[in-house]
């Protein structure tokens, strides 16, 4: 399974922590304090991942409900009304920004390069005007790997948040949200982060959180849930003021489970071996007569090695049928491995999408 960018591989912790929840369902019907003791441990796990305190983070049902969140928090009525995002962002999130643009928002694209971003593109685009700016960590199509830390340098001399979508970082390269001085970050769990779909973590810096009340919003946003108050609108301290309605549960304990287990391990050796598999994808694939659409440098690149052919989801289904699971996006298919993989499994993903290609 090498398909990490869409759907990482279902591992025994993970399965175990599901039927722990269908026991609960099983055995007592609702057991709300241990659901939501799960879910505050997976919360725990992910601040640990990315270098943040547990207040720092909410949880949400996906990355696209984080950024509407962020957004539905934001003024766009005075002279700071811009958004800058990027034309190698997943679709849903500059859905979300455009849908700003009944409120006022101006959105601006930043193109790529040859599938990357220059860094001097940010300075040329973010401005006196800009109030946030999007970036993937890594991009979804190609694994081009941004560097947060001179990204944020960039947009905060401006004066602009930095909103960061980490779906296809998290879990397979190491993130220190301290360091690099990010204002939000979000990701999914099915990824790189080993778990379901269904949950998502979002991480807003305190200072900047405390300036914020979201018009997307639910009991579990305000100080105290269970007051049950219906015409009280506060807001929760910390980046749970950005949550909503109850936690998916079940997701809570399989994104428990999960991220445990990627903290054991450790994000650095994870990503320091993903780089050598990355390497090797790229050398071996241009050995093999194989287009490589992602960056050749490694440090410019995640696990996620593209390879450019025509019929991509055509060839998806057939390496399928061979045992060999990889991702078609457009015109390309992802080989996205994790920490579980091996050196031998890409090259046989490899010679065998080069023996499809001459057929296709």
């Amino acid at each position: 399974m090498l398909s990490s960018c869409s759907q990482s591989a279902l591992s025994r912790q993970v399965e175990e922590a599901i039927h722990s929840y269908l026991d609960t369902l099983r055995y007592t019907g609702m057991d709300w304090m241990r659901w939501m003791e799960e879910v505050e441990a997976a919360k725990q796990q992910f601040a640990k991942l990315i270098n943040a305190s547990p207040e720092e983070i909410a949880v949400l049902s996906s990355v696209s409900d984080s950024a509407s969140s962020v957004a539905s928090a934001l003024d766009f009525t005075g002279q700071r009304n811009q958004i800058v995002t990027t034309e190698m962002d997943f679709p849903s999130i500059g859905h979300v920004w455009q849908a700003q643009e009944r409120k006022g928002a101006q959105v601006r694209f930043i193109p790529s390069q040859d599938q990357m971003i220059p860094l001097a593109y940010y300075n040329q685009a973010v401005g006196e005007q800009t109030l946030i700016t999007s970036v993937p960590h890594v991009s979804y199509y190609n694994g081009f790997k941004q560097d947060l830390q001179k990204i944020a340098s960039i947009v905060h001399e401006k004066g602009s948040y930095l909103f960061v979508d980490a779906y296809q970082s998290a879990g397979s390269v190491d993130i220190d949200v301290k360091a690099a001085n990010i204002d939000f970050l979000a990701a999914g769990t099915q990824k790189y982060l080993l778990g379901i779909p269904g949950i998502a973590f979002l991480y807003v810096k305190k200072e900047v959180a405390e300036k914020l009340e979201p018009a997307v919003t639910g009991w579990f946003g305000r100080t105290n849930p269970f007051a049950f108050d219906i015409k009280c609108l506060d807001y929760a301290q910390g980046a749970r003021r950005f949550e909503t309605g109850t936690p998916p549960m079940i997701n809570g304990y399989a994104a428990h489970a999960a991220l445990r287990l990627l903290n054991e391990i450790g994000v650095e050796k994870i990503e320091s071996y993903l780089g050598e598999l990355s390497e090797k994808a790229v050398q071996y694939a241009g050995e093999k007569g194989l287009t490589v659409v992602s960056p050749h440098d490694r440090s410019q690149k995640a696990s996620n090695t593209a390879i450019y052919v025509p019929e991509a989801s055509k060839a998806e289904i057939l390496l399928r049928e061979r045992g060999i699971i990889v991702s078609a996006r457009n015109d390309v298919i992802r080989i996205a491995p994790h920490f579980y993989n091996t050196e031998q499994e890409v090259m046989t993903a490899i010679d065998a999408l080069a023996e499809l290609t001459v057929r296709l």
